[in-house]
């Protein structure tokens, strides 16, 4: 991340309101529970919402990655203060047996024989915490978050180590996110046997099995507790080479992807898988829970790494406008829990300190990585991933590479001399092969594996002008062939749908939803002609005004106008419509 310059004026501004949200925060709040568990004195309150419940402590591990991943992007020293000065007081709460942690060492015990009556998901949060460690140690180049998390990993081997075959699937019955994952990324820094034991203990072969065997297992699944469990077992096969471990990823996500995903990336309604490729049916107010979408780019960002395929990328693209970019206020900083894919809701986001859901800790860590991801490097290649502009500093060849990205075009332009290739996707929305222009040049191209590779001897001020074709496109989801969502280029649009009487409720462990204004409807009913001709004639009944990405519907008794989704904020919207006829 400390490569990449973001250039796009949305994205800096998300960047900037994560920062400033981040600084606001007083670490001694999040730490208070940690200094009340170990004995040690921390003149602050606790902070409300979930870090008063038996949950607390995720947040801080949320905000120590989000920090350091913040000092990684940006440089900014205040960062790297805040996250030393964490690990010094995390350090001396640890206890001597290297338990860390803000609620009561028991709970684990407790859930070791089944009772969770007085507890909620300990190894959950423990994950988190650990997790903040190891990327302080990353992100600050801090020893002492290595140490400590190292100290960690030990005290959960000397209860892995102890766990019989029924003790592990107790244990394993409960939401215990990611620790395998944490625990891998964990080994390959201490080289620690132990930690790459412990982390195995975690790996969930009856969840595995079937999905290696390509069985779509998902229905009633929370979706939140089940993807980290993936994204550790492809970390192990970055360890171990086990080919069943990169297949069982393989197939989960495309699983995920081809019968449990709405068109801006997210899945899930009330936080659980449904059955596939039943999703018109499963359109409420409480979808695509954001931490699902943070999860499951981080398994595709690593299934990309690992494989090049440029599915993942498309995917990545994709879900990181429609449904990361869009689940962040962009006047306030905070973000959602759910994303409502039923029509005529809205979004509804955190607040500063009262609420502290998981996904508000996932938020802290989705807008202070902002330019992780946009390129990926190997050897003599670079990859464009995300058309975003953005400057990349290619340390390997002393290039920079300067992205200016006003779709349909992208222009890159070149500093520096040196001999590389610079691989550019045909994203899955181009409508046909793009043009490319070299210093102004139209140049023959050859496209393999969705790929454009532009290989030769770099030189200072080289430009490269690449121009891809965009038009609207209808996608229908698979339970009901005329319930549609739109999306232009990379941009999934939704209609505004005004702002009248945005009441909200709550649902679950304090979750704020929104109330569905009754007076609304999905429904679009076709004035002349059939549905199949209404789709057939899409250019002319969804047409763009003028040069805004704003797009006017026709032909159907409703008026509305839509726009990209990832900027609808402050009112109802609907990205999915049913279409029918008078009849």
């Amino acid at each position: 991340m400390y490569n990449v310059t973001l250039l796009d004026n949305y994205e800096i501004n998300a960047f900037q309101k994560e920062m400033k949200y981040l600084k606001s925060l007083q670490a001694d709040r999040l730490m208070r529970g940690f200094g009340d568990i170990s004995g040690v004195k921390i003149n602050a309150e606790k902070y409300g919402g979930w870090e008063t419940s038996a949950i607390q402590g995720h947040t801080l591990g949320h905000y120590l990655t989000a920090v350091s991943q913040a000092y990684a992007s940006s440089g900014d020293e205040e960062f790297k203060k805040i996250a030393d000065y964490m690990i010094s007081v995390l350090g001396n709460c640890q206890q001597e047996n290297g338990y860390l942690h803000a609620i009561p060492e028991n709970h684990y015990d407790m859930l070791e024989i089944g009772e969770t009556k007085g507890t909620w998901v300990p190894w959950y949060s423990m994950h988190k915490i650990l997790a903040g460690l190891i990327d302080a140690y990353t992100f600050t180049k801090n020893d002492e978050a290595l140490k400590i998390a190292s100290k960690l990993g030990d005290w959960v081997y000397g209860h892995t180590s102890k766990w019989t075959e029924e003790t592990q699937k107790t244990v394993l019955n409960i939401e215990y996110g990611g620790m395998n994952d944490c625990l891998y990324n964990l080994y390959k820094y201490t080289k620690n046997e132990n930690h790459l034991s412990a982390a195995h203990s975690f790996d969930e072969l009856t969840l595995f099995d079937p999905l290696y065997k390509g069985e779509d297992i998902l229905n009633g699944k929370h979706a939140n507790t089940t993807i980290p469990k993936i994204v550790g077992c492809l970390n192990r096969y970055t360890i171990t080479n086990e080919e069943y471990y990169l297949q069982v990823a393989v197939n989960f996500w495309d699983i995920v992807i081809a019968s449990h995903t709405y068109i801006t990336g997210g899945n899930s309604e009330w936080e659980h898988f449904g059955e596939p490729k039943i999703l018109d049916a499963e359109r409420t107010s409480c979808n695509c829970e954001t931490c699902n979408t943070y999860n499951m780019l981080k398994l595709t960002r690593e299934l990309f790494r690992i494989t090049g395929d440029k599915k993942y990328s498309d995917y990545y693209e994709n879900t990181f406008i429609n449904a990361i970019l869009s689940s962040q206020n962009p006047e306030t900083g905070m973000t959602t829990y759910f994303q409502p894919m039923a029509t005529g809701f809205f979004k509804v986001y955190s607040s500063p300190t009262d609420h502290f859901w998981c996904c508000t800790g996932s938020g802290m860590e989705n807008f202070s990585k902002l330019g992780d991801s946009i390129y990926f490097s190997c050897a003599d290649s670079i990859f464009v991933n995300r058309f975003t502009s953005s400057k990349f500093f290619w340390m390997e060849k002393g290039l920079t590479i300067t992205q200016n990205a006003e779709l349909p075009t992208v222009t890159f332009t070149i500093n520096g001399s040196a001999d590389a290739k610079i691989v550019l996707k045909v994203p899955d929305w181009c409508k046909d092969i793009p043009t490319v222009k070299i210093n102004g040049e139209i140049k023959a191209i050859a496209v393999k594996d969705g790929f454009i590779t532009i290989e030769r001897r770099w030189n200072d001020g080289d430009t490269i002008e690449y121009e891809m074709n965009m038009s609207v496109v209808a996608h229908p989801l698979p339970d009901n062939k005329n319930t549609v969502a739109f999306k232009y280029g990379p941009w999934v649009l939704s209609a505004n749908m005004g702002a009248r009487d945005m009441k909200t409720g709550v649902t679950g462990v304090n979750v704020t939803v929104p109330v569905w204004d009754d007076t609304l409807s999905d429904v679009l009913v076709v004035e002349n002609g059939s549905v199949d001709n209404w789709f057939q004639n899409l250019e002319n009944n969804l047409v763009r005004i003028g040069d805004t990405l704003n797009f006017q519907i026709n032909g159907v008794n409703q008026k509305l106008i839509f726009s990209p989704h990832y900027k609808q904020h402050t009112s109802r919207y609907g990205i999915y419509f049913t279409l029918t006829e008078k009849a």
